[in-house]
Parts: structure tokens; C-alpha cells; sequence
């Protein structure tokens, strides 16, 4: 004899129908998130009725009903950078709060992220928003097999919006900021330099240190994060660099905590010294560096607005430019 207890089955739309008195379209209309038309009284019964027998909605069902799934995927080469956690801390709570979720994909480098690639995935998304520089839209679309890619590292490939950072406008207003204040010679500290982004933003850096006759000593090659900024540090000749610009806040907090001495009360002794990002330490006593950035909420709110419409999503390659500014502290 068996005497093991038998498992009660959840609670069916089915279920919550009947008990409302309605039928089984009008329930899932209710209980949809999406601004679809029925009575306020109905609306009422099916929601009592969900709660009395403790129903909750399979969004997988739902998807598999209307198409999509609310899950979108994130490219990324890596998670480590303090821009990285600013930046993706406010991307996930908007996405969010559109009614999806988010999955994060790390790529990586070389031919492993090439194997990743062309070997594809198991995810069924609504889109992909591409920040790693290891991926073009057509290798997404077949990742996913889906058109709704949105490109976010510095790509523009046909068929797939864009949404970019202008860093072009805050590097100016930077280095116009260094030659009104006298200086002469620069060292440019780096990130990965076969990033199409970071050869852009180099190439800015080069271009607006020529136009003021600044001497650029020249360019050393971290990873962007505060060790490699740390590392590089002591490669600095004090004496005969007037400024230091990096292309990461984190790498210049590692150079500021390095050479502490030259900047008594964070103010420059021996050189100034430029960040790139703004992330949200800069803000904070102890790293008040001179930095360039984005708003970030206005990039993503540019990211949303297009996420928020997959038809354009998968048709329409528009390129959205996001300008940035220079944001002077004490450092500089």
C-alpha cells in the first residue's frame, strides 16, 4: 500500500476563470501586465480569484503565447570595471521596470570568444544589447535567431540600431581645460587597445593634444582597472609631465593613490591628472578627479526608448549619438 501523500497541482488560469465566472481569455487578460481592455468589475473578480486560490501567472506560457518571453539578453567582454557597476546597476532597474528581465552573457576574448559565438546558445530572447566588442549583429541574430540586437560597443552594423557615447566632445573639453591651465606635456594611460572604442578615444586624445601644442610623452597600456592604473603609476616622470590623462577613473584612482604625495589636500603638486567615465567615486572625498563622462541616465533612457519598440528594434538602423562633458575637480 502506498501512503505517500499526494501532491496538490497549482492552480490553472483555467482554475481562476471558473472561479471568477469568466471566461479564460477575459482571466488572462486580466491578469496581463500589458494595458489590455476589461471591465473594472471582471478585472477585480479574477484578481480575488487568483489570490484566494494563490495562482501565479507562467510567464514562460505567456511567452510562448504572445511571442515573447520579457527576458532580454547583455553582451558583455567582462563585469569588473567601476563604470561597468554604475552603469549596468541603472540599466537592469529601467529594463525592469519595463516589465523584463535580463540575462548577462560574459563573451570573453580571442578564439574562445569566436568558439562561443559560432557554437550559439539556448536562449530565447526579446533582443540583445551588445556591448561586447566581440560581437557584430549578424553573429548575434544567429546566437539568438532573432533581428532585435541592439549595438552598444562602439559598432554601427547594418540592420542594427545603435546608441554610442560622443567621447569626442568631452576629451576636447578636457584637454582644452589642461592647455588653459598651462600645461605643455602629457602621458595618456590607456585601456584595451584593440577596442574600436578605446582606439576612437585614443585617437581623441591624440587629435586634442595636437590642436593645443600639448607634447604628448606618450601612452602606456593598462586594462582600465585601478590595479593596472597602479602598476603604470610609477612609470610616470613627475617632473617632466604636466598632466596624465586616463581612459578609465579606476586607472587614474590607482595612479592619485600611487603618487599621493604630489597632491597635497588632492590638489596637483607636480601634474594634474584626468579620469574617464565619472563613475560615482569621483564624487566622493577621497577621489575628487577632473573626469569625463556621459549622463547615464540619458544613455539609458536612449537604450529603453529603442528597446521599447521591437519592431524598429529589428528593422531600423538608427544611430543615436550620446554627448559627454568634462567634469572638473580637484585633480585637474
Amino acid at each position: 500500500m502506498n501512503d505517500a501523500p499526494k501532491t496538490a497541482l497549482a492552480p490553472t488560469l483555467s482554475d481562476v476563470a471558473k472561479l471568477a465566472g469568466v471566461s479564460r481569455a477575459i482571466a488572462s487578460r486580466a491578469l496581463s501586465a500589458q494595458p489590455r481592455p476589461v471591465s473594472a468589475d471582471k478585472r477585480e473578480r479574477v484578481l480575488r480569484a487568483a489570490e484566494t486560490l494563490g495562482f501565479r501567472p507562467n510567464p514562460l506560457a505567456r511567452g510562448l503565447a504572445s511571442k515573447t518571453v520579457n527576458l532580454v539578453a547583455i553582451l558583455v567582454n567582462h563585469i569588473h570595471d567601476l563604470s561597468d557597476l554604475d552603469l549596468f546597476d541603472l540599466l537592469l532597474a529601467q529594463i525592469q521596470a519595463i516589465g523584463k528581465q535580463v540575462i548577462f552573457i560574459r563573451i570573453g576574448a580571442g578564439e574562445h570568444a569566436e568558439t562561443f559565438l559560432r557554437d550559439g546558445l539556448a536562449y530565447h530572447v526579446d533582443a540583445a544589447l551588445v556591448f561586447s566588442d566581440f560581437a557584430d549583429a549578424g553573429t548575434v541574430r544567429r546566437m539568438f535567431r532573432n533581428n532585435a540586437v541592439l549595438m552598444l560597443n562602439g559598432h554601427h552594423d547594418a540592420g542594427a540600431p545603435s546608441v554610442t557615447m560622443d567621447e569626442d566632445q568631452g576629451i576636447r573639453e578636457a584637454v582644452a581645460d589642461a592647455a588653459a591651465k598651462g600645461v605643455r606635456s602629457a602621458l595618456l594611460l590607456t585601456g584595451r587597445t584593440m577596442s574600436r572604442v578605446e582606439q576612437a578615444r585614443i585617437a581623441s586624445y591624440r587629435t586634442a593634444l595636437a590642436r593645443h601644442g600639448i607634447t604628448q610623452l606618450g601612452e602606456l597600456a593598462g586594462d582600465y582597472s585601478y590595479a593596472s592604473g597602479r602598476a603604470l603609476a610609477p612609470s610616470i616622470d613627475v617632473d617632466a609631465t604636466d598632466a596624465v590623462f586616463c581612459t578609465s577613473d579606476a586607472m587614474a584612482m590607482g595612479v592619485l593613490d600611487a603618487h599621493r604625495r604630489h597632491f597635497p589636500e588632492h590638489r596637483p603638486a607636480r601634474f594634474r591628472l584626468y579620469g574617464f567615465d565619472n563613475v560615482s567615486l569621483t564624487q566622493f572625498d577621497a577621489y575628487p578627479i577632473s573626469s569625463i563622462g556621459a549622463d547615464k541616465r540619458d544613455y539609458v533612457a536612449q537604450i529603453v526608448r529603442i528597446l521599447e519598440q521591437p519592431a524598429r528594434l529589428a528593422r531600423v538602423s538608427e544611430q543615436v549619438l550620446v554627448a559627454t562633458r568634462f567634469v572638473p575637480r580637484l585633480t585637474g
